[in-house]
């Protein structure tokens, strides 16, 4: 059975919320990390950009449009 790698955050109100990590892409030198909630029956990725910050990694949400589909569209590369 393989590890799955499990994050776990705050939302808005404080509630804590658990993230499986699906992929990691690396696209264009750009680390980006594909998170799915597991509570949840929904089918929902969530696309991070792992940014470098002061020697420390930062989990970026993707909200640009362009970068979002470059990083979808290298995940279905992989999966199919």
């Amino acid at each position: 059975m393989e590890d799955r790698e499990i994050m776990s955050f705050r939302d808005e109100d404080g509630n804590k919320v658990d993230f499986e990590a699906v992929a990691r892409i690396y696209l264009k030198e750009q680390e980006y990390l594909l998170l799915a909630p597991l509570d949840e029956e929904s089918e929902d990725v969530f696309i991070f950009r792992v940014d470098n910050v002061d020697g420390k990694e930062e989990l970026n949400l993707v909200e640009d449009d362009e970068e979002f589909l470059a990083v979808k569209k290298e995940y279905k590369k992989l999966v199919y």
